[in-house]
């Protein structure tokens, strides 16, 4: 040991001894207690740090001594700092760590001081002690500033908060949390207690795994491309539990796929993004219906599917042969290990995929030579449901182990199977870990027959359900809506609430003298209105039977005789009587700059209001049923909608009244709106459904300081509105909003009207366009 650290703990030179090793020192001989646990870290730090360091680090128990922040306190900084030395630190680290919680008692109490100390042992283990463990102590101080109440509960969830390892994931974490309670001195501390389910999904994410949001896009673009068809894709949300991955899942024509995949990192989980996309849309482009359930047993449903699954690969590396690369990596079970009834499936899963596959068992070789007899009828899905049925009785009758609870498919690219069933009445959850519902299907039934799920669809980009909740003495809450966070990447459930505000009726003598002042508009529109015809003929070519011969279809059939190949048979022409089967839902925005006045004296609402009250007008005489919404914000937690007429009522003087009423004032959460518009909608029994919006700008709002947050959640919405079957369509007013407009709806589905006064016939052609698709 050298001259400088042969440190006496008790003699200090007399010119030192206003120094802070002999004021602590001092300090120590006064506190019994105290002493040995002292002396006890001095003795190990002494081995570490010459004199200056040790004099350093005495300041800094002098600081904590000083702002009273107590025993305890005092012993976790001890005991980490000799963890810290232990491990090799410098004092650096130890000096900040001193100051910080001397900073953090002032702020928020002596007991949070000692938990973020008790804290620092786990949170050097995962930072070590460079740049990110000084900003993980900024964090904390932070917190303490600005929730003091949340530091102790943070501290002691440490080790859970930082599983995802990153600082960068930690600040994201804490960041989300004070977002999150929005001021709610009660909500903090049950996000950073991890009662929250928003908390839990932040921290579940595995270091370096990749989220379908991020991969979306391009999994569109790639399955749009195998298939010509472009997918609906949606995610269901992460589960933290130990429970094996989540299969991909198939409900009607929707995809869900995991938010992310357990495990998978970086280019291997983007490659099995792409793998599961793939083959769950092989199935709804190459399929043939459901299988109906019937009798079957939960084991022989497992194996139809898997013989399905084979079946439909099989067509599909036919047409596009690329795909056995794909799929190809996740065949990996073997010919050996224990002999139960998913081990044995996996096996025939590969052995169905690779010809080159070796396996001597009996179950294994008879599906095989089963599957490979029936390949003449390939296109024939009959063939799932009799191999399958008759692999299951062989596989009951050896007894091996199958439980139901704990079977998932295998490889983890293929979906659950659940969307190949009609299960009638009973139909399961969609999506989650495979439980064969025939014996037993839970009577709290989460998936509705149209992919409607009860839980929230996070990370996907969804309509969003809103949950009905009490009112409250600001007005009546009908809903509550999720909002994305555009800079965390992330959903927040349940984060904007919908008010609905009674219509103030107003003079509907304002808008009959207006619309009687656009004569020869409304002349125009009813021209377009007797243009329409209710119930037109429609031409079908290709048909098995008809009252004429299809040209073409003959040619084809001749041409396929020649060549020796069976024609098509359906060579007749015939017609049918299609009728209109259109929704719509016109959301009109009536925030604060619709009041600007233009330069005929009109406000942008007046020429709002009278675009509206045109275009009812030729809804009502089509017969078309319509809706017309109008809303505006004043923060998160007062979005507000105002029915101007809704669907079930006639369009009357009632409604002009309400219109007429309507009053310009507050902000633009347009994504939140959307989401609404959607519910309502939704409720139509419509075939078609439409959603127009009106506005003069960019989505804002009071308690927003980037605009682009609420674009980005509109777009959102409004992709959600896709997804559900509905179409969204912007209408902006002069050129403020078009670049948020574009990105929300996509280029072309928005609209730009140049001259405010042009609206009133520029929306009521974009309808009639809109309506003839």
């Amino acid at each position: 040991m050298n001259a400088a650290k042969q440190v006496a703990l008790h003699l200090v030179p007399p010119d030192e001894e206003d120094s802070a090793t002999h004021r602590i020192h001092r300090l120590m001989i006064q506190r019994e207690t105290l002493r040995p646990m002292f002396l006890a870290a001095w003795d190990d730090l002494s081995h570490r740090f010459d004199v200056n360091e040790l004099e350093a680090w005495a300041g800094a128990v002098l600081t904590l001594a000083h702002v009273n922040a107590g025993p305890a306190c005092l012993i976790a900084y001890w005991e980490a700092s000799k963890s810290a030395a232990a491990g090799g630190y410098e004092i650096a680290p130890l000096l900040v760590a001193g100051q910080t919680a001397a900073d953090i008692c002032r702020n928020a109490g002596a007991q949070a001081a000692t938990a973020a100390l008790q804290a620092l042992p786990m949170a050097g283990r995962v930072f070590g002690s460079g740049p990110a463990l000084a900003r993980w102590w900024r964090v904390m101080d932070l917190l303490a500033q600005q929730a003091p109440e949340s530091v102790a509960p943070v501290a002691n969830n440490i080790a859970a908060i930082l599983a995802p390892g990153t600082i960068d994931a930690f600040e994201n974490f804490v960041a989300a949390g004070l977002k999150f309670a929005s001021g709610n001195k009660q909500r903090r501390p049950a996000f950073f207690r991890l009662e929250e389910e928003l908390a839990r999904r932040m921290i579940a994410r595995d270091l370096g795994s990749v989220t379908f949001l991020e991969t979306e896009i391009e999994l569109k673009a790639f399955v749009t491309a195998l298939w010509g068809k472009p997918p609906l894709l949606r995610s269901f949300a992460a589960d933290n539990s130990q429970a094996p991955q989540r299969r991909t899942s198939i409900a009607g024509p929707l995809i869900r796929l995991p938010e992310t995949f357990r495990g998978v990192q970086g280019e291997a989980a983007r490659a099995l993004f792409r793998a599961a996309a793939a083959h769950a849309q092989a199935h709804l482009v190459l399929g043939n219906g459901l299988f109906p359930v019937g009798t079957l047993k939960p084991l022989q449903i497992a194996l139809v599917n898997l013989i399905e699954d084979a079946r439909i690969e099989t067509l599909a590396m036919r047409q596009l042969p690329g795909l056995r690369r794909l799929w190809a990596p996740y065949h990996v079970a073997t010919p050996s290990g224990v002999v139960a009834a998913p081990t044995l499936m996996a096996r025939m899963a590969r052995a169905l995929f690779d010809a080159a596959y070796v396996d001597d068992d009996s179950l294994v070789a008879k599906g095989r030579a089963m599957f490979q007899a029936a390949l003449p009828r390939i296109a024939d899905p009959a063939i799932s449901r009799e191999i399958g049925m008759l692999l299951g009785n062989d596989l009951g009758q050896m007894r091996v182990q199958f439980n139901v609870k704990t079977y998932v498919v295998e490889p983890v690219y293929r979906d659950d199977g659940l969307g190949l069933w009609d299960f009638g009445e009973n139909a399961p959850p969609s999506g989650e870990v495979m439980e064969l519902p025939v014996d037993a299907v839970r009577a709290d039934r989460q998936e509705a027959p149209d992919g409607d799920s009860s839980e929230p669809d996070e990370q996907g980009e969804a309509l969003g359900r809103g949950r009905p909740v009490a009112p409250d003495q600001r007005g009546t809450i009908i809903a509550k809506y999720p909002e994305w966070d555009r800079a965390l990447g992330i959903e927040r459930p349940e984060w904007t609430t919908v008010r609905e505000v009674a219509a103030h009726a107003g003079d509907p003598r304002l808008i009959e003298a207006a619309l009687d002042h656009a004569d020869a508009l409304r002349s125009r529109i009813g021209r377009l209105v007797r243009g329409v015809r209710i119930g037109r003929t429609i031409r079908l070519n290709r048909q098995h039977e008809g009252h004429d011969i299809d040209i073409d279809a003959a040619l084809d059939a001749g041409i396929a005789l020649r060549i020796g190949q069976e024609p098509d048979p359906r060579v007749f022409r015939s017609s049918t009587s299609v009728h209109r089967d259109l929704a719509a839902l016109l959301l009109i925005d009536v925030s604060e700059s619709t009041r600007d006045r233009l330069a005929s004296g009109a406000t942008i609402l007046d020429v709002e209001r009278l675009a509206v009250a045109v275009l009812a007008e030729a809804m009502g005489r089509l017969g078309d049923p319509f809706g017309l919404l109008a809303f505006a914000s004043d923060g998160r937690e007062d979005v507000r909608m105002t029915t101007v007429k809704s669907f079930d009522e006639p369009y009357d003087r009632s409604c002009v009244a309400r219109l007429a009423g309507l009053r310009s004032g507050l902000s633009t959460r347009l994504g939140t709106a959307l989401r609404h518009a959607g519910k309502v909608i939704g409720k139509t029994n419509s075939g078609r459904k439409l959603v127009i919006v009106l506005t003069d700008g960019e989505p804002s709002d009071i308690d927003v300081s980037d605009p682009l947050d609420l674009v980005e959640d509109a777009r959102r919405a409004a992709v959600g509105l896709k997804n559900a079957g509905i179409d969204a369509y912007g209408v902006v007013l002069g050129k403020a909003g078009i670049h948020a407009a574009s990105r929300i709806f996509g280029r072309g589905n928005t609209m730009m009207v140049h001259r405010i006064e042009d609206l009133p016939g520029r929306l009521s052609e974009l309808y009639f366009r809109l309506a003839r698709r």
